[in-house]
């Protein structure tokens, strides 16, 4: 007979890792980021509501769609009481990230199809360059390796 799991037990935070296979150093460096939370045991333990599982993959998933850690934070806190999101909450949290999403992807295809025109120049500050310079920015800051 499978083992009865007891979902109202806290998770350690070799659980957590184990689990969401999250490394214990990034949990740690979530909680400094206050994307979750933890409490301590009388042994000065780390522990976790099983919640948080969800709220990591929510987290992992933003991330790797390229969202800003401060952006995916400031997501969560404003969901009421802290709560880790639901599917709700993902539909509108993937919605308000689509337009930043959309204008990166913008910008790196304009990186990417200008890389052509730039590569091998050497100068880096000429007018042309759309890469380093666009608009000759740099001109009005004098003559040759003004970022030096």
């Amino acid at each position: 007979m499978p083992e009865k799991i007891d979902v109202k037990r806290p998770l350690s935070v070799g659980e957590v890792s184990t689990r969401s296979g999250v490394a214990i150093s990034t949990l740690h460096f979530y909680e400094r980021e206050q994307l979750i939370e933890s409490w301590r045991t009388a042994g000065n333990q780390r522990r976790y509501t099983r919640d948080v599982l969800r709220r990591i993959a929510v987290i992992r998933v933003a991330q790797r769609a390229g969202v800003p850690l401060g952006e995916i934070r400031d997501a969560l806190s404003a969901l009421p009481n802290g709560r880790t999101p639901n599917q709700r909450d993902w539909a509108r949290l993937s919605t308000s990230w689509r337009d930043g999403l959309n204008d990166r992807i913008e910008a790196l295809t304009k990186l990417r199809d200008g890389l052509d025109d730039c590569i091998g120049c050497g100068c880096l500050s000429v007018q042309q360059c759309p890469l380093r310079n666009t608009g000759d920015h740099l001109s009005s800051r004098g003559q040759g390796a003004v970022l030096l």
